[in-house]
């Protein structure tokens, strides 16, 4: 049984069903609110949601049952008498310290919880960058959408902010380095800085047996670092469109990512409306379109960052993605086939697959 944490616009439901079929609507929480992100902490079974209140803004819940009472976590503020404020939390994240996670958002912040997600605490380190005042948003803000944990090693994390690039630690946040050499960004005129950090990045993976091989889909480029990050390689050829937001890999093969085209940065549905799930099983030397089971012709889906997910590795790989359609489509044999899981749901923001 493959469970779905499903956030969006209208709250989180929870899926669960078999691979290869339609899945059952077993639970919803924070009815008619947004829900932006949801995560089951694998190492507790802790349920972990990001919900942005239009009243009274973003906040993270946690309880240990979906249909049971959820509580409000403490700490997630910026501090008091800045002009900043909290736009949104994008993502949760287990770190490798038994109750550590990781919750990145808008305005390029970075919070740490030691209690499993009851209490949170912001990492200053990142919060006063020097660079910080220069730091421009993306076309979503100023988002820390990606946080990447290094296995076994606590210490060291890579986190992707757009649109302020590659973040590196080695230290356990003491101190920041980038990783942005080799990123080429077309929107940046002619003659910006070689240096710049103006870099757009839309998602960040490690692989998981080797964890100094990364993969990124960047605003227009798909990327491949063999340095931990420290420099990086286009990939994107053999894509019908390297623009796209969010990436998937297989944890049993470290030269597999999986992405999701889409048309261009200004035409953000599937290109010529047709849906398929791209993979590169050779480090993105070459690409294959997995789409059998999803729309063929007419199916203009938009699948955002955070949308796109899976259960299990190797051959018992599963994958799953939602769409603002309302649509969620999954694959229980590493993309060969697709099938339906879910219709008619609010528009989908995030899809957390655990089994």
């Amino acid at each position: 049984m493959t469970e779905l944490l499903v956030g969006t616009r209208k709250g989180l439901f929870v899926l669960e069903g078999e691979p290869g079929a339609a899945f059952a609507v077993k639970a919803r929480a924070f009815a008619g609110e947004p829900v932006d992100y949801a995560m089951r902490d694998p190492r507790s079974g802790r349920l972990i949601a990001s919900v942005t209140s239009p009243f009274y803004g973003p906040r993270l819940w946690y309880a240990e049952d979906a249909a049971g009472d959820w509580e409000e976590a403490s700490g997630v503020a910026l501090p008091e008498g800045g002009d900043a404020a909290l736009q949104r939390i994008w993502v949760v994240v287990a770190g490798e310290r038994d109750g550590t996670l990781y919750a990145g958002g808008d305005p390029g912040v970075l919070f740490e919880s030691r209690d499993g997600g009851a209490s949170w605490e912001l990492v200053r380190t990142l919060w006063e960058q020097p660079t910080r005042p220069d730091w421009q948003a993306g076309g979503g803000g100023l988002c820390l959408h990606s946080i990447v944990p290094w296995p076994g090693d606590p210490d060291r994390l890579a986190l992707g902010i757009s649109a302020v690039g590659v973040w590196l630690t080695q230290d356990g946040g003491r101190s920041w380095t980038h990783g942005n050499r080799g990123i080429v960004a077309r929107y940046l005129p002619d003659d910006a800085p070689a240096d710049t950090i103006d870099l757009c990045v839309h998602d960040l993976h490690r692989a998981a047996r080797r964890p100094e091989r990364m993969f990124m889909q960047f605003h227009g480029g798909v990327y491949r670092s063999d340095d931990a990050g420290a420099s990086w390689t286009a990939i994107g050829a053999g894509l019908p469109s390297d623009f796209g937001f969010p990436m998937v890999l297989d944890p049993a093969d470290p030269d597999s990512a999986y992405v999701i085209p889409l048309a261009s940065d200004g035409d953000r549905v599937t290109p010529g409306g047709r849906v398929a799930v791209y993979e590169t099983r050779d480090a993105g030397a070459t690409w294959a379109a997995r789409g059998d089971g999803l729309p063929s012709r007419d199916g203009y889906l938009t699948i955002l960052r955070q949308a796109f997910d899976r259960a299990g590795e190797g051959a018992g790989l599963e994958l799953y993605f939602g769409a603002t359609s309302g649509d969620v489509f999954g694959s229980g044999d590493a993309g060969a086939t697709w099938a339906e899981v879910a219709a008619h749901l609010p528009p989908v923001y995030s899809v957390r697959a655990s089994g």
